[in-house]
Parts: structure tokens; sequence; C-alpha cells
């Protein structure tokens, strides 16, 4: 039992009626292969209801010990409720079978995300935004690191839990440090998605396990196509009737451990070319604008709150939209910041004298006396520059749909850029997601680039000579 993992587990589960299914067995040789160290990245992509947690993260860390007696366990959860449910499991279990497992707690072990063996080990749990600094390990277990279907179409939050990935945990690896990463997969831009795309472009090699609810070809287990994957837990009646309950977008993510592209009502983000520079033709045409038809246009979504106290406020953005000769519209860039109102005021005009006088600078203006004193504001700051200001009008469906149009028939292309990531994942999610700054900045500059004549209650300021 000390030196085999399914032995250990066979013990383990036995009072509750239950063997190892056959999945379960594939789970563990996996992860005896991490304990022998022939693996040190390894993902482990399975259904809700598959047991993966109680395998992975309850009984391995338990085992692990018994190879590695004076190692560090770091095992991260969405929240902190989570990783002190498996530590504290963990911890019980030791204390259960401390005789046949050859160590014990250690006498002052009675927390349940922290505890210490006799032996030397250390065990600790703690949220994805919980603190570990000062702590090292040399095995990190990652389980369920998205919190629910909100957070993961959030991509603020995807972020966060990036972050926290690649500049919080990773630093506490001990070298040849190993890490074990257990979920069901939510988004493609999920951790695993994320790590995954990180690796075809020279990142860690991940040996990833992904056993859909309903075999595929070359199933790992060697089931049929459409065999379940734990038929006497849930069979496929119920698996069909479970499906039809949270629709095919869930299930292909969910239960297949598939995620489809989050394709939005108006923007098909696939048809977005992202091309290396913008196009000379374009260049050239922004730095001498048509007098009746501006060919270049940065225009603002503005907003003025900086990012304090845990908010989550909107974001100033300001998208640079080019129209090259062939008709194409080409966002060549993208300024995004939540500041202050000096700060957003000093954004603006440090982008125009960027751009150049050639590029129209187009403002959302607020409704009301405040919102015409603001634009008069920056239109005196911006003297010089052809400044060009009106209301929003409509809902921002409405006003996003001739752009989106656009973006369906393949006529809009995006400058290969840092901010790229941010901006698509906006589109996509565009009106279900979190923020939608960008793509009414978009929609604005897109209208400025096809309106042939300036609307009469435009507050403009004509360009000055060089």
């Amino acid at each position: 039992m000390r030196t085999c993992l399914l032995e250990w587990a066979r013990v383990a589960v036995a009072p509750l009626g239950q063997e190892p299914a056959k999945h379960h067995k594939l789970i563990i040789a996996e992860l005896e292969a991490v304990g022998r160290g022939q693996t040190d990245r390894l993902m482990l992509l399975l259904p809700p209801g598959s047991a993966k947690s109680t395998y992975a993260s309850v009984l391995f860390p338990v085992w692990w010990f018994t190879q590695h007696p004076q190692s560090a366990v770091l095992a991260a959860a969405h929240t902190a409720n989570l990783a002190t449910h498996f530590g504290r499991r963990a911890r019980n279990l030791v204390a259960e079978y401390a005789g046949q497992l050859g160590y014990g707690l250690a006498r002052d072990a009675h927390a349940a995300a922290n505890w210490d063996t006799d032996r030397g080990g250390s065990y600790f749990g703690v949220s994805m935004h919980g603190p570990i600094i000062g702590r090292r390990a040399d095995l990190v277990l990652i389980d369920d690191p998205v919190k629910s279907l909100r957070h993961a179409n959030s991509f603020t939050s995807r972020e966060q839990v990036w972050e926290w990935y690649r500049a919080d945990l990773n630093p506490r690896l001990k070298p040849g440090g190993r890490i074990v990463l257990i979920m069901s997969r939510w988004h493609q831009d999920d951790l695993a998605g994320r790590l995954l795309a990180e690796q075809a472009t020279g990142g860690d090699a991940w040996r990833c396990l992904r056993l859909p609810m309903l075999a595929e070809d070359n199933d790992p287990l060697g089931r049929v196509a459409g065999a379940p994957l734990w038929p006497d837990w849930e069979n496929s009646a119920a698996l069909s009737r479970r499906r039809g309950a949270i629709g095919e977008r869930a299930w292909a993510a969910l239960y297949q451990q598939s995620p489809q592209s989050l394709e939005a009502l108006l923007f098909r983000v696939a048809r977005i070319e992202v091309i290396t520079a913008a196009p000379v033709l374009a260049q050239a045409i922004a730095r001498g604008r048509s007098a009746n038809r501006p060919q270049a246009v940065r225009a603002w979504d503005l907003a003025a709150t900086a990012a304090i106290d845990g908010r989550d406020p909107d974001w100033t953005v300001g998208v640079k939209l080019l129209r090259d000769g062939s008709g194409r519209f080409v966002v060549e860039d993208v300024v995004r910041l939540r500041v202050g109102p000096h700060a957003v005021e000093e954004a603006i005009v440090r982008a125009a004298v960027e751009d150049g006088r050639g590029v129209t600078v187009a403002l959302a203006q607020d409704p009301g006396q405040a919102g015409r004193a603001q634009v008069l504001y920056l239109a005196r700051q911006l003297a010089g520059y052809h400044v060009s200001a009106s209301p929003e009008s409509g809902a921002k469906i409405s006003r996003a749909m001739p752009v989106a149009s656009q973006v369906d028939a393949g006529n809009v292309a995006i400058v290969s850029a840092p901010w790229n990531r941010a901006f698509l994942e906006e589109l996509r999610e565009f009106p279900h997601g979190a923020k939608d700054d960008q793509v009414d900045a978009l929609a604005r500059a897109f209208t400025h680039l096809v309106d042939a004549a300036l609307p009469a209650r435009q507050v403009t300021l004509p360009l000055l000579q060089r």
C-alpha cells in the first residue's frame, strides 16, 4: 500500500462500498508517474461527478507523503472553503490509517487546511487568491480553479487566475517541483486552455489526460464511441436528461472537456484577421485625411474611475481605426485604462499627439451640461486636431451591428499587439460580457469612417495648419 497508489485507493474507498472504476485506475497510473518523477506537469480534465478530486486531491497527497516524507504539498482551489474541504478529508485519512501508511500527523496538526506530518511533511491548502508568500512546494495541486460559469465567461476573472498561476504560484515551486491540474473545462481560454496554448509555443510540456463523459474516437479507455465514462454511477439515460437540461454549449465544455468558441450574437471573432502591421496605404491616408470623409479615427469611450478597493469600474478606451484603399477596416491600436479624470484627459491628448493631426479624435458626449462642458474642455486641449463629439443614440447592440456585419464579412483586421486578447474576448462575449467599453469605442470609430457627412449636432473644431 505504501508503494502502490492503487492499493491505497482500494483501502481508502472500501468503507464506502466502492472499488476504483476503470477511469480511476487510469488517473491513478498518471498520478503514480508524478510520484515517481516521470511526469512533472499533469493535467486531468474530466467531467463533474467523475470522482477526479477524490483520487487526485484527497487520496494522492496522502500517498505522496509515503514516497516523499519530508516534502511540502500546496493544494489550491477556487475558494478557501473548497481547499479546506480537501485538506480536512486528507488529514482525516492520515489520522485513521497512520499505522498502515507508515506516518501520522504531527501533534499540533489541528487545522484542516494546514497540517504537518510526524515525519517532516507539510500540507497547506489555500484559495486561488489566498496568500502563499513564504511557502515553497514540492507538489502543487490545483483543483477547480474556476468558481462558476459567470467567472469562466469573465475575461477579468480568467486574467486573475492566469496571473495568480504565473506570478504567485510558479515562484513558490521548488526546483524539480511538480504540478497537477485537476478541472472540468469551462471555456477555451480557461487555465487549462492557456497552458495548452502556451505549450504549443514553447511553454511547459503538460501530460494531458482528457476523458469526456461520452467516449469519442481513440478513447484513452478503449470505449466505443458514445459509451459513458462511469455507467455504474450515471447511465446513458441519466446523461441524456442532464444534457438536455444544461444545453449543448455547457455539455461540450463541462462534460466533453471540449469548450466551444463563445461566438456572440453579433461578432464572429474568428473572421477577424490578425496582421503584423497596419497597411502602408492606410497609414498614408491617415496622414492626409480627406476633408469630407475621415480615413483614420481614434474614438473614445470615457470613464473616470480608478480601479481601487477591489472595485471593477468601466474602462476608458480609445480605439484607433483605419480604412485602407481596398475598403477594409483595420484596428491599429487600443488604449485601455482605468484612471481618474485628469489622467484620462492626459491619455487622450497623448494619444492624439502620437497618432498625428490627420487622425480624427471622436468623443462620446454624456448628456446634460456637464457632458457638453467636458467635450468643450477636451476640444480646447486638442487645439490643432480635428475633434468630433456627439451623444450616443440607440441601444448598444444597435450601435454595434454595422461593424459586426463587417466582421462577419471578413472585412475587419487588427494589428498584432498585446491588447489583442482583451479586445477579441470582449467582442466575443458581447453583449453578455462584463464589459463593453471597447465595443462602444469601436462602434463609434466605425460610424465616423463610414458616414459621408458629419451630423449637424456634432461639435467640431477645424483642423489647423501645421
